[in-house]
C-alpha cells in the first residue's frame, strides 16, 4: 500500500470513528434538552442543521449542484427528509424515555435490514450466509417481542427508517453536503411553523429554560450535522465493509449507556434476544469479510 493510500485510509477510520462515535454518545446529549419533547427537539434539529449546512454549501461553493437537481431527485430528496425526521424523532423519544437499550437494538438490526431491503427495492440475491442471518434475526424480534408483550416498536421503527433512508440515498446522485441540507431545507417550513405554534401557544421550551438551554438546541444542529458530514468522509475513503463494521460501534455504545448510566431492565429474555442479534451480525459479518478478501485476491496483479 503507497503512502498516499495509507494516509487516506487511516483518515478514513478516523471520520468513520468520529462519526460512530458521536451517535453512539447521543444518548448522554438529547436528555439535556428536557422539557423539550421530541418533536420540539427534532424541529430545532431539522432548523439549526439547515442553518449549518446552508453555510457549508455556500463556503464550498455548490450551489450550482442545486440548481442542477432534477425533478427525480428532488422526490427522491423529500422521501430522504421525510425518512431521516422520521428516525430523528423515534430516537430522541426513546433516549428521553428510558429506552436507549430499544434504540441500541434498532441499530443493531439496521444491517440486517439493509440486506432485507436490497431484495425486496433492488432484486439483490442472497447467499446461504445473509439467509442465516435474517433468519437468525427474525427469530431475535419474535422473542423480543414476546418478551416485552408486542412487537419492538421503538427498534423497528428504527431500523427500517434509516434502512430506507439509506437505500434512497444509494440513488440520489447530488453531493452528500448538498444533500443533508436539503432534507433538512425541506423539513424546515414544517419545523418553523411547529416552532412558532409552541411558542405563540406558551408550550414551547426553547426560551423557557435559560440561556445554556438555548445554546444547547442551537448545538444540536451541529451535533445532528457534523456526524453526518464525517459519514460521508469516510464512505469516500474507506471499504464498505470497513465501514459497515465500525457501524456497530454506535449500538454498542448506546447499549452501554442503556444498561450501566440509565440502568435500564436487561430481564434473561431480552439478553438472549441481543445474543441472537450478535450472532447473526457474527455470521453477516464474517460473510462479507470472506467475500472482500475473495474480491481483493481476485483483483491482485497476476491472476
Amino acid at each position: 500500500m503507497t503512502a498516499a493510500k495509507q494516509d487516506t485510509k487511516t483518515g478514513g477510520l478516523l471520520y468513520g470513528i468520529g462519526a460512530y462515535g458521536s451517535w453512539g454518545l447521543f444518548p448522554a446529549f438529547f436528555p439535556l434538552l428536557k422539557p423539550a419533547g421530541a418533536l420540539e427537539v427534532l424541529a430545532h434539529r431539522i432548523v439549526w442543521t439547515m442553518v449549518l449546512m446552508a453555510g457549508v454549501i455556500i463556503a464550498m461553493h455548490r450551489l450550482a449542484d442545486v440548481r442542477a437537481i432534477t425533478r427525480r431527485s428532488w422526490g427522491l430528496l423529500v422521501c430522504a427528509s421525510v425518512l431521516v425526521s422520521g428516525n430523528w424523532v423515534i430516537y430522541v423519544y426513546a433516549v428521553n424515555n428510558g429506552h436507549v437499550v430499544d434504540a441500541a437494538l434498532g441499530y443493531f438490526v439496521n444491517p440486517l435490514v439493509s440486506v432485507l431491503l436490497g431484495v425486496l427495492i433492488f432484486g439483490e440475491r442472497l447467499n446461504r450466509a445473509q439467509v442465516v442471518a435474517l433468519v437468525v434475526a427474525l427469530a431475535a424480534v419474535v422473542l423480543l417481542g414476546i418478551e416485552v408483550g408486542g412487537p419492538p416498536f421503538i427498534a423497528l421503527g428504527l431500523a427500517f427508517t434509516f434502512g430506507l433512508y439509506g437505500a434512497v440515498k444509494k440513488v440520489v446522485p447530488v453531493d452528500p453536503r448538498v444533500s443533508v441540507g436539503l432534507e433538512a431545507a425541506i423539513a424546515a417550513p414544517f419545523a418553523i411553523g411547529y416552532l412558532a405554534v409552541l411558542q405563540l401557544s406558551g408550550h414551547g421550551q426553547f426560551t423557557n429554560n435559560g440561556a445554556g438551554h438555548i445554546a444547547l438546541m442551537i448545538l444540536s444542529g451541529p451535533i445532528t450535522a457534523v456526524p453526518l458530514l464525517m459519514f460521508a468522509a469516510a464512505a469516500q475513503r474507506l471499504p464498505l465493509v470497513t465501514l459497515g463494521l465500525l457501524m456497530y460501534l454506535t449500538p454498542a455504545m448506546q447499549m452501554t449507556w442503556g444498561v450501566v448510566v440509565a440502568h435500564e431492565p436487561m430481564p434473561t429474555a431480552r439478553w438472549v434476544g441481543f445474543g441472537l442479534i450478535w450472532l447473526a451480525l457474527a455470521v453477516f459479518s464474517g460473510d462479507a469479510l470472506r467475500r472482500a478478501r475473495r474480491q481483493q485476491a481476485a483483483a491482485r496483479p497476476g491472476r
